[in-house]
């Protein structure tokens, strides 16, 4: 019945991140994570811009960048932050290069 009416089915709301999307709207977001990751995988380096919302624990990202600048830089976790830079870019196309720490 869900399907038939445009709801994400409730087995599948419990098994993925919360959401208010309806089911087309959730499928697409589906669709740009899944291309997100197998692009990522496809070239084996980070991309120069990420999606965030697009991944499932953004969080686990972002941490995952300072731990690997502070392990770079021989900088103690606790000792290090976290901010971010606001651009004028509106599209990934417009990253040319990442920047030396972070993304």
């Amino acid at each position: 019945a869900s399907l038939f009416n445009g709801f994400l089915p409730g087995i599948w709301r419990n098994m993925c991140p919360q959401t208010e999307k309806n089911l087309v709207n959730w499928i697409n977001h589906l669709k740009r994570r899944d291309a997100q990751y197998k692009e990522w995988e496809a070239n084996r380096e980070e991309p120069n811009a990420v999606w965030l919302s697009g991944l499932h624990i953004p969080e686990s990202y972002l941490t995952a960048l300072v731990q690997t600048t502070c392990r770079r830089k021989g900088i103690a976790l606790d000792k290090a932050t976290l901010y971010t830079d606001v651009t004028q870019m509106t599209s990934p196309d417009e990253v040319k290069k990442k920047p030396e720490d972070g993304c």
